[in-house]
């Protein structure tokens, strides 16, 4: 029978990587990192975050869609949603021929063009389980990029439904990856989750959870978390047994935070005892995720003048970096090397941590004195989108670079 799911590539990475590293990488940067992450050009003295970019699972969702590509030459390739949250690697994956399949406004897909013939490619935030077993229904090949670190944070979960605890997830009900790890208490007959965006939403759970004075009615909380919780979702009873997990993209500190503010109102409202046996958690931290939020938290005690983040709008470790050195100095956040226009001498940046905010352009940004220039970049967006902004913001300057590339190689 033949194989049609696929989770470990084609053997091809050692024969595309050239190729890869060619498209993505920069000899800025890495001239950078040679020397300890510091260098000087000009009067600017650019400090690289120590982690920053690329993690390992967005280096393998790439690489298995470029060996998708050169594996299946005459077959359609649909990938669902996008494979990661940048706007640069997504316009290379349609350029290579792969068709993007996007949700409908309730988060759904619509997979009635896919036939037995086509390939699909999963994403590295990974897809409902609804979603997974409607694709196997078609019978069309599959290959399966989602993250280690994501796939993680589902054996906890359904082991959570398993056990009869609701899943109380820190992550955004919209975010492909949340919808996915929710799903997976789907794995057991009336397994539950909720999702808290933030400390925020948080705390009314903990309120509801502790019977807290002025605390939401039932009606209240219900209405609430109509779109964020399980179908038939009954906090009088689904709040007795929680186990917490998270979102791999949102802020550690948070995410640990919220499980602690989950257990302290179980303590509050049944005691010591009670919370031993009806509370869980476990680490499901990205690493990746946690050591970009230390090498920032680093940076920022000594904050340089002005700092760039580089990644996707709609990239929750992106936007989560950017809210982090907000706290310490200028920051802009831009989504592509492109929103420097070198000619005009603007940036074009958005200034919230909320997703939809507007960009907004800004004309005297730049320091008229010597200043340090911190970056870092999500873990979606590829070096040599780095260097290419690095390069805008010193040619704004008047600032040469001159570095001796093979022919090809980008900067």
């Amino acid at each position: 029978m033949e194989q049609t799911y696929f989770r470990k590539g084609f053997g091809l990475k050692k024969e595309l990587r050239p190729l890869i590293d060619a498209e993505y990488q920069s000899a800025l940067v890495e001239r950078i990192r040679s020397r300890g992450y510091t260098d000087q050009f000009g009067d600017v003295t650019v400090r690289l975050a120590q982690e920053f970019g690329f993690c390992y699972g967005v280096d393998r969702a790439v690489d298995y869609a470029y060996e998708t590509v050169h594996k299946f030459p005459d077959k359609k390739i649909f990938l669902v949603g996008e494979i990661i949250h940048n706007p640069h690697v997504n316009h290379r994956m349609t350029e290579m021929g792969i068709s993007f399949i996007y949700p409908e406004k309730d988060g759904s897909f619509d997979f009635s063009t896919i036939t037995p013939d086509d390939v699909v490619i999963l994403p590295a935030f990974g897809v409902t389980l609804q979603d997974f077993e409607e694709l196997r229904e078609v019978g069309c090949i599959l290959v399966d990029t989602t993250c280690g670190s994501v796939l993680h944070v589902w054996k906890r979960v359904e082991n959570y439904a398993k056990d009869g605890f609701t899943a109380v997830i820190h992550g955004k009900y919209t975010h492909e990856e949340s919808r996915a790890t929710a799903s997976q208490v789907n794995k057991y007959e009336g397994g539950k989750y909720i999702i808290v965006r933030d400390m925020k939403e948080g705390e009314l759970l903990f309120d509801y959870i502790a019977k807290r004075p002025g605390h939401l009615s039932r009606e209240d909380f219900l209405e609430h978390f109509a779109e964020k919780s399980s179908p038939g979702f009954d906090p009088d009873v689904d709040l007795e047994y929680i186990g917490v997990a998270n979102q791999t993209t949102m802020l550690a500190k948070e995410s640990l935070a919220i499980g602690w503010k989950v257990h302290e109102a179980m303590v509050e409202r049944f005691g010591e005892e009670h919370a031993s046996t009806h509370f869980r958690s476990f680490g499901t931290i990205c690493s990746a995720t946690q050591e970009r939020q230390d090498a920032v938290a680093e940076m920022m005690e000594e904050p340089p003048k002005l700092m760039l983040v580089i990644g996707g709008y709609n990239s929750s470790n992106t936007n989560h970096l950017a809210h982090l050195c907000r706290q310490h100095t200028t920051t802009f956040h831009v989504e592509d090397a492109t929103c420097i226009d070198v000619d005009a001498g603007t940036i074009r940046h958005k200034p919230e941590l909320d997703p939809t905010a507007d960009e907004v352009v800004e004309t005297e940004w730049l320091p008229q004195d010597a200043f340090d220039l911190g970056i870092t970049a999500g873990a979606s967006t590829p070096n040599n989108k780095i260097g290419e902004a690095l390069l805008r913001i010193l040619e704004i300057r008047g600032i040469e670079v001159k570095l001796d590339l093979p022919e090809g190689q980008p900067a």
